[in-house]
């Protein structure tokens, strides 16, 4: 089995037309005639995942972020990103980047939180109508019965395996309808609370950002890494449908660069 082979089933299932102009998906190191021995999937592509990839003989790394976001003007290891780029060309590794167009995908990485959460009647939360295809970010749905909005957060903590979620005051009694999206999804507020959301669940919000919720929704912040932890298991199951003739492994280095005390 080739890289390009993998890369060409990945793109039929996430066209890379659905990322968003500012990304950088695709195959971005590596040669895409050279054959595949094994899969290494991890949400972020470092020098220690790299290691891992040679410790596990695996020659093509999937991340969720791409490692070069813009172009490189010299490659001498004077950061992290050079020196990744750097031992995985030396060690024949192939690095691919599934991103936003994997963010955009109706049963994307938001829906992946939605599955975790048990949330139903979902819809895309931000569609973009493209030749009758419905994509876009973050996810919205419901709960099949509302739930007291403590009880909720108390919930959510554990499901999404976070150390710390800010939120804004419980302006909500019960929770029911719940707005999602992975990653940095702060831009996408407003579009949460024009569809009656009753909490908002995503990460990267800014101080300020928070003022927005005007006591009109619930504001949960549960950390980048952590809301975008479960992407693995989806590339997972994208390759396990699809290919039975190598070893496709989830990375066991935890990338998240926050510690919380």
């Amino acid at each position: 089995m080739k890289t390009k082979e993998i890369t060409i089933l990945l793109e039929n299932l996430v066209p890379l037309s659905y990322q968003e102009n500012y990304d950088n998906c695709g195959l971005i190191v590596g040669d895409p005639e050279n054959k595949v021995s094994a899969v290494l999937l991890t949400l972020d592509c470092t020098e220690a995942v790299v290691n891992e990839a040679i410790e596990k003989d695996c020659n093509l790394i999937i991340a969720h972020h791409p490692i070069i976001f813009s172009g490189l003007k010299k490659i001498n290891g004077s950061n992290h990103i050079e020196k990744t780029v750097i031992k995985a060309i030396k060690n024949d590794i192939a690095i691919y980047a599934i991103h936003t167009n994997l963010d955009n995908l109706s049963n994307g990485v938001s829906a992946k939180i939605a599955q975790k959460l048990d949330l139903q009647n979902c819809k895309v939360l931000c569609p973009k109508i493209d030749q009758n295809i419905n994509i876009g970010p973050g996810i919205i749905g419901e709960l099949e019965t509302p739930i007291d909005s403590v009880l909720f957060l108390s919930n959510l903590k554990s499901v999404m395996q976070t150390d710390c979620i800010r939120h804004t005051n419980l302006t909500k009694k019960n929770i029911k309808k719940v707005a999602v999206c992975g990653g940095s999804g702060s831009s996408f507020l407003s579009n949460a609370k024009a569809q009656g959301a009753d909490i908002y669940i995503s990460a990267d919000f800014k101080y300020h950002d928070f003022f927005d919720a005007e006591n009109d929704i619930i504001i949960a912040d549960i950390g980048h890494y952590e809301s975008e932890q479960f992407t693995k298991e989806l590339i997972y199951d994208l390759l396990t449908e699809n290919f039975t003739k190598f070893a496709i492994r989830l990375s066991k280095v935890n990338t998240n660069p926050i510690n919380y005390l």
